[in-house]
């Protein structure tokens, strides 16, 4: 693992080898693969874009059930922190009507981009609404609504790596690095 990397003038350093993240992602699809094993429903995964692509991608690759993909861009960063408004570039890429649909997100903080979107997806008539995160920072998120499926709890700080970005960059590394203050 590089000891340190650059992106957009600030350091990066090690926080979760891939090692790690893959333990996650095996420990996420294996509760997937026991709710969903009967086969008797097709639930639809739903990539929050871009941060969830390489996570949903890769928990796609590890259950052993059908299932749709979709996708919808949300956003309410902005450099390192939330904005507290969420922003939605490129809705919903397939009808949730009737489904029930799993949320794949990056990482969870302060909960208002995953609430926002669980609003528009049973506005929009999905059945249900299953959220599955790889990582979660319960220090900051404050809201009512239970995550259904978490990979891993972080402290509160910002982190690059395995899809997740500093102003879009980072999210090629396969391993997690943390802001290095």
């Amino acid at each position: 693992m590089k000891d340190r990397i650059e992106l957009h003038g600030k350091f990066f350093k090690p926080f979760m080898s891939n090692a790690q993240v893959e333990k996650i992602i095996d420990g996420v699809a294996e509760k997937l693969n026991r709710d969903f094993a009967s086969g008797d429903e097709v639930p639809m995964f739903l990539c929050v874009l871009n941060g969830a692509i390489m996570f949903t991608a890769a928990v796609m690759k590890r259950v052993h059930f059908n299932a749709e993909l979709v996708s919808i861009k949300m956003s309410s960063y902005q450099g390192t922190t939330s904005t507290g408004t969420v922003l939605v570039p490129l809705g919903l890429t397939g009808s949730v009507k009737g489904r029930n649909v799993i949320v794949f997100e990056d990482i969870v903080d302060t909960g208002n981009t995953i609430i926002a979107l669980k609003e528009l997806l049973l506005s929009k008539g999905a059945r249900d609404v299953r959220i599955c995160t790889m990582l979660m920072k319960p220090e900051v998120y404050n809201k009512p609504e239970k995550l259904d499926y978490v990979g891993a709890e972080i402290p509160n700080a910002f982190i690059v790596g395995y899809g997740l970005d500093y102003d879009e960059l980072g999210r090629n590394y396969d391993k997690i690095y943390v802001l290095d203050e």
